[in-house]
């Protein structure tokens, strides 16, 4: 079974700039779609972005405009560019497939946004 590893996490301030990646263990190519999450302390985990394999990408509505995410087939890698980040987008950060069944999450990458 494919699993996912996180990275890219990090402090930043208000207005930085982070950029995720999800390293699959096997192949994604076959798999249709593909999917960030965040959860913050005290919250549901909660969808944040989603890539299909036509390319087609949905945002959650707190990240439109903001964050952009893109999958690398041939690299068997998903990544989440964050802009204009806001202490709000602070969470542990999880990629999964895009909707359920999901796979076994990951440890996840931990995005603290503060000054």
């Amino acid at each position: 079974q494919v699993q996912f590893v996180e990275s890219g996490g990090g402090l930043v301030q208000p207005g930085g700039s982070l950029r995720l990646s999800c390293a699959a263990s096997g192949s994604i190519f076959s798999i249709y779609a593909m999917g960030w999450y965040r959860q913050a302390p005290g919250k549901q985990r909660e969808l944040v972005a989603v890539i299909i394999s036509g390319g087609t990408t949905n945002y959650a509505d707190s990240v439109k405009g903001r964050f952009t995410i893109s999958r690398d087939n041939a690299k068997n890698t998903v990544y989440l560019q964050m802009n204009s980040l806001k202490p709000e987008d602070t969470a542990v950060y999880y990629c999964n497939y895009g909707s359920p069944p999901f796979r076994s999450w990951g440890q996840g990458t931990q995005v603290t946004v503060s000054s």
